[in-house]
């Protein structure tokens, strides 16, 4: 029946010789075809950005936030990434919507060449109509897409290779997740190998870089290399809101705090009541110590933007500094006090709202789980814990992260060293160097020198010893400590395997 009222539709039945293919059939052979041009075009629906690794709700406001309190930014680039995180979220009509105000937008901020600041624009809605149905609308900007291209002779019928479209595609980039980060740094490069002084693509490579230091934690001199594209950007444009702060926080982690204050006080005296500014401003002065100055600030960035979710991690962050700080002052073994509990409860309600909003916010979940740990509730603790193994795509360092505070966490506070050691061990396991890793590694030698002085060593932890030793270098300690732990648990091949290839690897 279904089939019969399928045919009805469409105008045909069987399908035989010199028999006419109806208007269904020749309907879908068209969308076919506009599907194929479709994913040639240069625009946020061709640029791989997964919904899956963002909150479209959270992402949407955050938007919306940079439109209003960063005027420096292109509305036309906003305009259209919003748009399509509408689309994501399943509001197209307002999305056609953002990407009539990108159309707008970009006659003030292009005015000399109109037309090729609007082939992203042109693409999202052509996508945005083949998905809306209306396939005549989205052939209207295919078209317009081909005319231009054809026009300035382009290799391609339906796309350019422009530098403005490689920065644009970067900030996209930038917005969605950590793991697009080297992505948006590759599109940031292509920019600046055709314009390398253009401030804008100076600023989106430095911020790129420091994304990437700030994200993976390496334990090499990367750590510093956004500091050169740091000072590039400030020095082609000064006043960028966006790079200045960054400049000032890369300083101070590179131990120039004295020059890094500098530029924390020009940008707040240049953009004072920036949220973007504001929340750097109150990260640079809670790693000086001055928790107090750092919640003056976020207090303020909040009355301008309620439901930053890194404002409020920044703000439980400070309430934590001061429980641990009262902590220490106190004596690890006392009790809390009225006030440090009162510290407690605001620091786990902020970490609380922060993943509310951004679900996604992997680290704000470690943070929540060690500080339900230390207020002893345990279950919400496990429970935030396993919430943070469940999440996909997590990289090397977010997962050798995860594995020290889980350990840290089954040590102190679930009173297991067994389970403390194969979560350190799972973490060294991870062939990524990072301060996480060296806390791993330093967290298992501990404990085995804790076995080893309450009796003879066990073959498991001789194993382990003799790993660190072989990642360590150190091959001839790595294999008397394979060898002894084969002694106690004879026919081991992950012992005999690491022996042989030890022994293997010193007669070369």
């Amino acid at each position: 029946m279904e089939e019969k009222d399928k045919r009805e539709r469409c105008g045909k039945g069987q399908k035989g010789p010199g028999v006419r293919v109806g208007r269904c059939e020749e309907s879908e052979t068209s969308n076919n075809d506009i599907k194929k041009i479709l994913l040639q075009l240069e625009c946020h629906f061709t640029w791989t950005l997964r919904k899956e690794n963002v909150d479209p709700d959270e992402l949407e406001q955050r938007i919306l936030d940079q439109i209003e309190f960063l005027p420096y930014e292109s509305k036309v680039q906003n305009y259209n990434l919003l748009g399509f995180v509408k689309y994501l979220n399943g509001k197209k009509e307002d999305a056609l919507d953002d990407l009539k105000k990108a159309e707008e937008a970009v006659k003030t901020e292009h005015p000399e060449d109109i037309e090729k600041h609007s082939l992203v624009t042109w693409g999202n809605y052509a996508w945005l109509f083949y998905h809306m149905g209306n396939m005549a609308e989205a052939q209207t900007y295919i078209n317009k897409t081909e005319i231009l291209c054809k026009r300035n002779k382009s290799t391609s019928p339906y796309k350019m290779k422009l530098p403005h479209i490689y920065c644009e595609k970067a900030w996209a980039l930038l917005k969605f997740g950590a793991n697009n980060h080297q992505r948006a740094k590759e599109s940031f490069v292509k920019a600046l190998e055709e314009e390398p002084n253009n401030p804008e693509f100076n600023a989106g490579y430095a911020i790129a870089m420091y994304r990437l230091e700030d994200h993976d934690d390496r334990k090499s001199a990367a750590q510093s290399s956004s500091l050169e594209p740091l000072r590039r950007a400030v020095q082609l444009n000064p006043d960028d809101p966006c790079v200045l702060p960054l400049l000032a926080l890369k300083l101070q982690e590179t131990d120039n705090a004295e020059e890094g204050e500098k530029y924390m006080e020009e940008s707040l005296a240049k953009h004072p009541d920036l949220p973007h500014v504001l929340r750097y401003a109150a990260k640079f002065y809670r790693k000086k110590g001055e928790v107090q100055t750092a919640l003056k600030y976020l207090t303020k960035a909040l009355r301008l933007t309620p439901n930053s979710g890194f404002l409020h991690h920044q703000v439980g962050l400070c309430y934590r500094a001061m429980y641990f700080d009262m902590k220490k002052t106190r004596g690890f073994h006392h009790q809390p006090t009225e006030e440090m509990k009162e510290l407690l409860r605001l620091c786990i309600l902020h970490f609380q709202t922060v993943i509310e909003h951004k679900t996604k916010f992997f680290f704000a979940h470690l943070d929540l789980a060690n500080i339900y740990a230390e207020g002893g509730k345990i279950q919400e603790a496990e429970e935030m814990f396993q919430r943070a193994f469940g999440m996909k795509k997590l990289t090397n360092p977010e997962k050798q992260w995860l594995h020290f505070c889980y350990g840290r966490y089954q040590q102190f506070h679930k009173k297991s060293d067994s389970e403390a050691m194969k979560h350190f061990l799972e973490g060294l396991k991870i062939e990524h160097e990072s301060s996480y890793r060296e806390k791993c590694k330093d967290m298992l030698k501990k404990l085995i020198e804790k076995r080893i002085k309450k009796g003879p060593a066990d073959a498991k932890s001789l194993g382990i010893l003799g790993f660190i030793h072989q990642l360590d270098g150190e091959k001839r300690q790595a294999i008397e400590c394979y060898e002894r732990a084969l002694k106690m648990d004879p026919g081991n091949e992950e012992y005999l395997s690491a022996i042989s290839n030890l022994r293997l690897s010193l007669q070369n």
